[in-house]
């Protein structure tokens, strides 16, 4: 056993061993990389807001077709800020007057890469675009795909943004919440309540009315995206064949069809409730009834009270009848303002009668109550399976005349414009790099030279682990006791398989023996010849024995002969044993004096 714990700890140290050196090689490769950093940050002279890796940022430039493109480096041309009010508000309060500026974000900015950030509080913003050219919802994918990032985080407010239908009094001045629009997208948040928008306005074929469908909740949590302040991308995947794709950083977050997954469907049910139908009076919707046929026992009492007085209680010694167990405080003052006029007569506060602290109780005692065993109650019928149940009622369905069939609701009315009609409580909402076009490979190719260099900066400039572990530990305290178990494990293991063991008792005596006298090679040559001899002299004594017994004991013969071959039998054992024995004592003494001459000769 002493030699497989040997073994483990000498894998242990390999391990150890093998490990250190791993790391020694990777702290000598990042104590380089950081030599580096360090002389091109001091030949750049950046400060900390700026990147902390050289990236040439140029402006991306749309690969294939696109209908409309926006990187806000040249500023706001070609955006119209609105200058209408919302209706039905003050006009103090309905006026678009929240401010917007172009700038580059104030953590892990791209030198030269700018954005459109809302910088207003508690204030409407609204800004429009046209776009380069319509879009047709025809035989082409729509792909609507922009950055957005909340670089205070949020705590209530919209980022989503609006493509505007087409119509010829389009005027982008007077944009504001009841422009119509086609789609809406993007990231909303108020409170806990976490959204991502997806929003169609579907024409009703038969009315002409349009109604809004949402898109169902993605399942995945969105909160990370609302507050750890990076920038993240946002990309609609809208399909011919009625398909939608939503995605968060090119990771599709959810997807469905428009006939299938908007709130309200698209189309109708073809039957609906007929609203002039009335439940009969004599409808019984009751499953259960009392049984008519069942008769109260004659020994159920209902006068039987639940509780009564316990007869069997005793008053506790030393109950105080004659204190009552509230007493006026003998500290308390009439109030200088007092006036019996208007305040009626003045009466202490009452407090805890002190002298009842002590006693098991004051005032006057009565028995406590206790259950009835008697009690039963009211006498009620037991419920029986109603013949006469009919269900629930609910009202015939007759054929829907608001019915239609949309078999493509992909089929939506033209976008124009694109427009941002946001109201926010938390400021510097940052939007950037705007792009429609109808293939996946242009948006992808897009956001790599746009939101693929502001990742790779933010991944750059992200603290180390052991900074995020305590950032972590910060928000959420019990993850020291984590760390804490984590780093207790496999020292306990360590000094648990590694330890040296407690020795015996009898080993440490035996050693000790050992230890308490030097035994030279002749003085053990000198024992052995002695037990040698003695174990001779043994033998011949035995043999002188045997000899007289046989001449005095004739008649028996037999049994001294058995017990002669018995004897010398035990006796061989006896010696082979401790022949053995000495031979093992004979090499414990040697190696002992093997690792005392070691000890010396290192000494020396």
């Amino acid at each position: 056993m002493h030699f497989q714990w040997d073994w483990l700890c000498l894998g242990v140290l390999i391990i150890s061993s093998v490990t250190a050196g791993i790391e020694n090689e990777e702290n000598l490769d990042a104590d380089v990389e950081v030599e580096n950093f360090d002389k091109q940050s001091q030949e750049a002279d950046v400060d900390r807001e700026k990147s902390s890796i050289e990236v040439v940022y140029q402006t991306p430039k749309p690969t294939g077709e696109v209908y409309f493109t926006e990187t806000f480096d040249e500023g706001l041309s070609g955006w119209v800020l609105s200058v209408t009010l919302k209706e039905d508000m003050d006009d103090n309060v309905a006026k678009y007057d929240g401010r917007w500026e172009v700038e580059e974000l104030k953590e892990n900015a791209v030198p030269g890469d700018k954005g459109l950030v809302l910088k207003s509080v508690a204030k409407y913003h609204a800004i429009s675009a046209m776009l380069t050219k319509a879009f047709f919802f025809d035989d082409k994918p729509l792909i609507v795909q922009y950055e957005v990032n909340f670089q205070k985080g949020i705590d209530c407010g919209g980022a989503y943004i609006k493509l505007l239908s087409s119509s010829n009094d389009l005027n982008l001045e007077y944009f504001f919440d009841k422009t119509p629009y086609t789609i809406m997208f993007g990231p909303d948040k108020c409170g806990e309540d976490y959204k991502l928008h997806f929003i169609f306005r579907h024409k009703n074929p038969k009315t002409g009315e349009y109604d809004e469908k949402h898109a169902e909740r993605p399942d995945v949590d969105l909160k990370k995206f609302y507050l750890d302040k990076k920038t993240h991308l946002y990309t609609l995947v809208l399909k011919p064949d009625d398909t939608f794709e939503i995605l968060i950083d090119q990771t599709v977050v959810s997807k469905g069809n428009l006939l299938e997954n908007m709130i309200p469907p698209v189309n109708p049910s073809k039957e609906i409730e007929d609203p002039t139908d009335k439940k009969p009076d004599d409808w019984d919707e009751r499953p259960k009834i009392p049984d008519p046929n069942a008769v109260k026992p004659d020994d159920w009492d209902e006068d039987e009270p639940a509780k009564i007085e316990d007869p069997d209680a005793v008053k506790p010694e030393g109950w105080l009848d004659d204190e009552p167990q509230y007493v006026p405080d003998p500290n308390a003052r009439k109030p200088k303002d007092w006036d019996e006029e208007m305040d009626g007569e003045w009466e202490a506060p009452q407090i805890p009668n002190p002298k009842c602290e002590t006693a098991p109780g004051c005032g006057e005692w009565v028995h406590p109550m206790k259950n009835n065993p008697k009690y039963k109650g009211k006498w009620r019928a037991p419920m029986i399976d109603n013949p006469n149940y009919q269900g629930i009622w609910s009202p015939r369905k007759i054929p829907n005349p608001d019915y239609f069939e949309d078999l493509h609701p992909f089929k939506m009315t033209t976008v124009s414009a694109i427009g941002l009609e946001l109201w926010s409580m938390t400021s510097d909402i940052y939007f950037d790099n705007f792009i429609i076009c109808s293939e996946k490979e242009v948006a992808d190719r897009w956001a790599a030279d746009s939101w693929g260099l502001k990742k790779l900066v933010a991944s750059a400039n992200e603290p180390g682990m052991f900074s995020q572990l305590v950032t972590a530990a910060e928000e959420h305290p019990w993850l020291w006791v984590l760390y804490i178990l984590t780093l207790a494990l496999p020292v306990g293991l360590s000094v648990l398989f590694c330890w040296p063991g407690k020795k015996s008792d009898e080993y440490i005596d035996f050693k000790k023996t050992d230890a308490s006298k030097q035994i030279t090679k002749e003085e053990l040559k000198e024992e052995t010849e002695e037990f040698e001899d003695d174990e001779l002299e043994e033998e011949k004594e035995n043999e002188d024995t045997g000899e007289d017994e046989d001449e005095g004991e004739g008649g028996e013969d037999i049994y001294d002969d058995e017990e002669e071959n018995e004897v010398p039998d035990e006796e061989e054992n006896e010696i082979a044993d401790g022949s053995q024995e000495g031979d093992r004592l004979n090499k414990s003494d040697s190696e002992d004096e093997k690792e005392t001459n070691c000890d010396f000769e290192a000494l020396g």
